[in-house]
């Protein structure tokens, strides 16, 4: 079914402006934010193809094309944009600091090493790359090993070679007589993650109807497949699974159908639309959609990938792995927000069949921004939105754009931002008309669409809003599938399931904050000192001054937290708060704390008998 869940940043910044004020700013102004705003932009079809050069060029190693590498080759999984240290780019925004240059982050799946691996570098000056750095170990503390690298296209090209020329054949009359397979009639769908112990590369495979809405057209055999191997001819079937029951392999599955051991449940043919999975409209419209229109052109702009609409300007860019995102959010020419962006889409699933049960997906693992759909004027987006092409690489040597990906548009919400109307002393009416700007794109990851919306209102406030719609995900209907789901067709289960979807959220209100999704990992306990010495090195450590305790409840204690900022690159730079620390068992203490310092703002701490930790 659909989801619609919001996010709302309500960052109330300013009290609304007089009437059409900063609707525009002058050319001169607007000319300096938009090439300021290039800091931010994505990668442009010639750079990307520069750093695919140079990488060809001068890792001494033979690169073959993502798009038909075998897992045992090595090849470029994705090129995008590596954003500047935040530090870097205030400074140059600011006007206090030169452009910081101009890199690329290109992530590689090394198949043909000794120890199979997965490598990010670091690439540029672009447009012309003169260097490399390998920021692996720099980023996630270690090498990446190969079996956690994400499924390319061409593994699941694969896969489905695999399926139809292995495992199918090894069961003939059960997959003619029972599947009616004909060589084309199934799909196969995969389920995530590949595997539950450190190391597997196992998934199930759940076979649907080749129709279109072929996701609520489900079967009932699913076929659990180990690729580990580098080596296509030694991957194997490790379980099937036919309505409601296991078997060891393909062949156990034909032996039992001819001994006539099998509970036989045949699934209706469905014609190649689907039937009632047919996006098709079942009746034609009585009349025209209304539409909108904007009496004098658009009240906003857009240039390069900056966008200025009454008192708001911001940067945008599209990220190939979490989508949509903003930058350098301004209100009133006051940055309000340094980043605002996706980070990720998970999907938990239950279900009494195997692959709907052990399905959690992580959209962002598939790539949100590369699956990101061409938008279809007067329906994705209103007819007079402006609409801009999305440029990237992902599992290709070759640039690849998507027309028309993300849209922009002022509309009228509907309902008055504010209004009166007087009847009592005095007779008359005041209102205002409320619109808002909206960006947007819609990425179409598997069976979900979701529309990725952020808003720009007139009061200052900022909303996130993403919506899910496209299909449901299915499994076959047997046995107490009830518990888990609800019945939509004849053996069709709609599945029960959880969305969660993360955003980044940098605010620099009222001046600079910190990184709002940097830990800083802190050894021992907590200590109370008179002073404040300042904080060295490059993770923060928590001292602390115990405060009379009048303002804070009986069974607390005030702090004051000095934390450094991991953005510091040379000289120590803290920002000092207040926070309300609640102690609970010295070995094993879960600690709420709220900071509200200046520029400082602290989520959480966790704190145990190794140390705090805080977030």
């Amino acid at each position: 079914g659909n989801v619609a869940s919001c996010l709302r940043l309500w960052c109330l910044v300013k009290g609304p402006g007089a009437p059409g004020a900063c609707l525009h700013q002058p050319p001169a102004q607007e000319d300096a934010d938009s090439s300021q705003s290039l800091v931010f932009a994505d990668l442009t079809p010639a750079e990307l193809a520069q750093v695919v050069r140079y990488l060809q060029g001068h890792l001494g190693l033979p690169l073959v094309d993502a798009a038909w590498a075998k897992p045992s080759d090595n090849c470029i999984a994705s090129v995008a944009l590596q954003v500047p240290a935040k530090a870097e780019v205030l400074r140059f925004l600011d006007g206090a600091g030169a452009r910081p240059p101009r890199e690329a982050l290109a992530v590689l799946y090394f198949g043909a090493q000794a120890e199979p691996n997965v490598t990010e570098y670091v690439v540029g000056p672009l447009p012309t790359p003169v260097y490399h750095r390998d920021v692996t170990v720099r980023r996630y503390g270690g090498k990446v090993p190969y079996h956690r690298r994400p499924t390319l296209a061409v593994e699941y090209k694969q896969l489905a070679g695999f399926l139809k020329s292995q495992v199918f054949p090894a069961a003939p009359s059960f997959m003619r007589q029972v599947m009616e397979y004909d060589g084309g009639s199934l799909a196969a769908l995969t389920a995530a993650p590949r595997g539950f112990r450190s190391g597997d590369r196992i998934t199930w495979f759940a076979l649907f109807q080749n129709v279109s809405g072929f996701f609520v057209h489900p079967v009932g055999l699913e076929v659990l497949v180990d690729h580990s191997s580098l080596d296509i001819s030694r991957w194997a079937v490790s379980r099937v699974f036919y309505n409601g029951q296991y078997y060891r392999d393909m062949v156990q599955l034909e032996s039992s159908y001819v001994q006539g051991r099998i509970s036989v449940q045949k699934v209706r043919r469905a014609p190649r639309d689907g039937d009632f999975s047919s996006m098709k409209p079942r009746a034609p419209s009585a009349a025209p959609f209304p539409l909108q229109y904007e009496p004098q052109g658009p009240r906003y702009s857009v240039r390069n990938n900056h966008v200025l609409y009454q008192a708001w300007s911001f940067a945008f860019g599209m990220s190939v792995s979490t989508g949509l995102r903003l930058f350098d959010v301004r209100h009133k020419g006051e940055r309000v927000a340094y980043e605002i962006s996706i980070q990720e889409a998970m999907s938990v699933y239950g279900s009494n069949c195997p692959a709907g049960m052990s399905t959690r997906y992580m959209d962002g693992s598939f790539g949100i921004g590369r699956y990101s759909s061409p938008l279809v004027r007067g329906v994705d987006c209103p007819y007079l939105a402006t609409y801009l092409d999305v440029h990237f690489l992902a599992q290709s040597q070759v640039p690849q754009v998507t027309k028309g990906a993300i849209c922009i548009f002022e509309q009228n919400v509907g309902s008055p931002l504010r209004r009166h109307y007087s009847n009592l002393q005095a007779l008359y009416y005041g209102g205002l008309v409320n619109s808002a700007l909206v960006l947007r794109s819609i990425a179409t990851v598997g069976n979900y669409d979701y529309i990725w919306d952020f808003v720009f209102y007139q009061n200052g406030a900022i909303e996130g809003k993403v919506q899910a719609t496209g299909y449901a995900s299915s499994s076959f209907f047997y046995g107490d599938g009830l518990r888990y789901g609800n019945r939509i067709w004849e053996h069709t289960l709609g599945t029960i399931h959880t969305h969660f979807i993360n955003y980044k959220v940098d605010l620099d209100v009222g001046g600079r904050s910190g990184s709002s999704f940097t830990a800083c990992h802190c050894s021992g306990e907590p200590q109370c000192s008179r002073g404040l010495p300042p904080v060295s090195g490059s993770q923060a450590a928590v001292l602390s001054q115990r405060i009379p305790p009048a303002p804070a409840p009986s069974h607390g204690v005030w702090l004051r937290i000095p934390v450094e900022l991991h953005e510091c690159r040379a000289a120590p730079c803290c920002c000092r708060g207040w926070a309300m620390l609640v102690p609970c068992e010295p070995s094993r203490a879960l600690l709420p704390l709220s900071g509200h310092g200046s520029g400082c703002s602290l989520g959480r701490c966790e704190g145990s008998a190794g140390g705090v930790r805080c977030y």
